[in-house]
């Protein structure tokens, strides 16, 4: 009997709580010495409440990381995180930084409801810190005779190592980064910041370009497609005379100008010159 009592004291305690919902994204994974920042929904009627983020498997035991009441409250080694509430969206934020493998596991974001019997409501998700290379955008997209930019994340890992850029399939097409951490020639710029990003920069782009390629960091590699639009073409009429004349007929001023495009012709005179009225301003005329 005491057990079912302690049982339903529990399940009621778990309820009471559940009344105020916070919402916050699903699992996510981070590359070592990166950074996250958790967004937390919660219900209007919380606003003034005090929320927390904390991190462990279980909440109650959870090991407090940020507070919006106390935000140097972290413990020692946590001072990495920081939160801010937004009342006018009803969402408080969570940001972690430089973030190791350790820091892999559960994390909670909390709004203290207050009350012997009310559980403060909360919202779990894991967070994988890991290594690796990721990029930022894994399609992209250039005009012939223009620029295309791939950025290109990695780990705390592999901040030394060399950054490679190769054309999937074509293991001799890898270009290197040097010591200084950076790769020029005519076609393609990659300058790797030594913290967590490798810019490539395909410049003068031709339709041979397009195609599967890869970042490449350690033993780490990920791929990119890159396509390449072909240049819009514009007709160019070559200019074969110019001239500034005056008509006998209220002295207006034309230029006269010999073509086929009929788009262009307004009066034909006898030697097939086309002349075209333009309100007494002389401008360029082409064929």
């Amino acid at each position: 009997m005491i057990s079912l009592c302690f049982l339903f004291i529990v399940l009621l305690h778990q309820f009471l709580g559940a009344v105020c919902s916070v919402l916050t994204v699903g699992d996510l994974a981070v590359l070592e010495g990166g950074s996250v920042t958790v967004p937390c929904h919660y219900n209007p009627q919380y606003t003034q409440h005090v929320k927390y983020c904390c991190q462990g498997s279980l909440r109650e035991f959870c090991t407090s990381l940020a507070r919006t009441d106390d935000p140097g409250s972290a413990p020692p080694g946590k001072g990495r995180a920081m939160i801010a509430d937004d009342p006018s969206q009803h969402v408080f934020t969570v940001t972690m930084r430089e973030l190791k493998e350790a820091d892999s596991g559960w994390y909670w974001c909390a709004v203290e409801v207050g009350g012997i019997w009310s559980a403060d409501s909360t919202a779990s998700l894991y967070i994988s810190v890991i290594h690796g290379i990721s990029v930022v955008n894994s399609m992209v997209s250039g005009e012939e005779g223009g620029n295309v930019t791939v950025q290109c994340l990695y780990s705390e890992k592999h901040r030394e190592s060399d950054k490679r850029w190769c054309r999937s399939g074509h293991m001799s097409s890898c270009l290197v980064t040097d010591s200084t951490g950076t790769f020029s020639s005519r076609s393609v710029l990659i300058l790797d910041d030594r913290l967590d990003t490798v810019t490539v920069t395909m410049r003068r782009l031709e339709m041979r370009d397009a195609g599967w390629y890869w970042c490449g960091a350690g033993q780490q590699q990920v791929t990119v497609h890159v396509s390449v639009t072909a240049k819009p073409t514009t007709t160019s009429f070559l200019a074969s005379t110019l001239l500034h004349t005056v008509s006998p007929i209220n002295n207006a001023a034309f230029i006269c100008c010999k073509g086929s495009n009929l788009q262009q012709r307004r009066f034909l005179s006898n030697k097939g010159w086309t002349k075209q009225k333009l309100n007494s301003r002389c401008v360029r005329c082409c064929v």
